[in-house]
């Protein structure tokens, strides 16, 4: 019988930087080069960057303009009115993604340079003082919050949606006004709080108009899906711009003289609702045509009717399987809310213009729009990183 020597065990090195620098970046020769090209470009492009935000960059235009950015025209005796609805949100937000880590470490490193981050963003920030506490103790309430929701039962979290829900029309009352607050019109709204009202009402009504038009394209029945694969296809073959032109320009002129104007605002959120939820039944279309047509035989098998089959078996396999895709819906509607500054709205965009149209701040484009370029990343990127734990949660892609 043939015997075969007992070799031993391969040499491993030890997982140091260098023997990881030394396998990936100077494995060859020209990999070598590679790196240190790249290294001398990104050096000097970073070193570029640093000293001209710290001895070029005028970071006044954004001192003195940082209410504007955020409130736009809002009158500034009522700014507590929007402090009040940070809070509520940051509360919420804590209390509902702690619930959602409640699996996780409870402060992970990358938290706890976020919430560093945030603490020390909120101190040296260019605003007063009053502020500045206002903001500090926001930032400490939803980390509270946050420990306080992982320990709650998973089972008294399925009214957190309900309470998000409720807490709408009072978010719309503080900013709003009426019923014995100041009312504030629509025209004095502006910066990241019209960014955010008009995102997240889009988002929230394009949802469900995307999934019944996904439904409806698959229906049974012929007027329904006729109507529905008309709808879809002649909005997806529009431009965004031209829908929210007709909305904002041309809709007021097809309408009777004695009916009442529509509120800019209302016109700029359907004009987004409507283009998104065509490109949103497309996605969800896409997930229900994935679902396995054995889960469906089996679903009528034990008696379930149309109805019920739709809303318990294959339409949340559908959304799970096209959570990705939603989420990038998501944020491509987040900022497609800049397009409606070329009508005159003043959100982030829109503000930016104004302020770089004051004589004073001419020129002072790159501090500007590295600022609002920095907010709208936070938000997407907040808006990914949520999408990817809502994948890691239910498993897309793994099972």
């Amino acid at each position: 019988m043939e015997t075969f020597p007992i070799l031993p065990p391969p040499a491993t090195e030890s997982p140091t930087p260098w023997n990881w620098a030394r396998k990936n970046l100077f494995s060859t020769w020209y990999n070598s080069i590679l790196t240190v090209v790249c290294l001398i470009i990104a050096f000097q492009t970073i070193k570029g960057i640093i000293v001209w935000a710290t001895t070029k960059a005028q970071w006044r235009v954004l001192e003195a303009n940082l209410p504007l950015f955020f409130a736009g025209r809002f009158p500034s005796e009522s700014y507590w009115r929007l402090w009040i609805v940070t809070a509520i949100i940051a509360l919420l937000g804590g209390v509902t993604w702690g619930n959602i880590q409640r699996q996780e470490r409870l402060w992970s490193p990358p938290l706890l340079i976020i919430l560093g981050a945030a603490v020390v963003g909120a101190v040296i920030s260019p605003i007063d003082l009053t502020s500045r506490l206002y903001l500090l103790g926001i930032i400490i309430a939803a980390a509270a919050t946050y420990a306080i929701g992982r320990q709650i039962n998973p089972k008294i979290m399925d009214w957190m949606p309900a309470i998000w829900v409720l807490s709408f029309p009072i978010v719309l009352w503080l900013i709003k006004g009426g019923l014995g607050l100041t009312e504030v019109s629509t025209n004095d709204w502006g910066g990241l709080v019209l960014t955010l009202f008009l995102a997240v009402i889009s988002i929230v009504l394009s949802f469900p108009l995307g999934v019944l038009l996904a439904l409806g394209r698959q229906s049974s029945l012929p007027v329904v899906r006729l109507l529905s694969t008309l709808y879809i296809e002649i909005i997806r073959g529009l431009p965004l711009i031209g829908i929210l032109f007709l909305g904002q320009v041309m809709l007021q002129l097809f309408l009777p003289p004695e009916y009442p104007k529509l509120d800019r605002v209302i016109r700029a959120i359907a004009g987004l609702t409507l283009f998104s939820a065509a490109y949103l039944a497309e996605n969800v279309r896409g997930g229900l045509q994935a679902v396995p047509r054995g889960q469906i035989e089996a679903a009528r098998s034990i008696g379930l009717n149309t109805p019920l089959l739709t809303i318990l078996i294959v339409l949340p396999q559908a959304l799970r399987i096209v959570i990705p895709a939603i989420g990038g819906q998501f944020i491509g509607l987040f900022m497609d809310t800049s397009l409606l500054s070329l009508f005159g709205m003043l959100e982030l965009i829109g503000i930016s213009r104004a302020v770089l149209a004051n004589p004073s701040y001419i020129g002072r484009y790159a501090e500007v729009y590295i600022f609002v370029g920095i907010i709208y990343w936070i938000f997407c990127y907040s808006m990914s990183l949520a999408s990817r734990k809502i994948e890691r949660t239910l498993g897309v892609g793994q099972r």
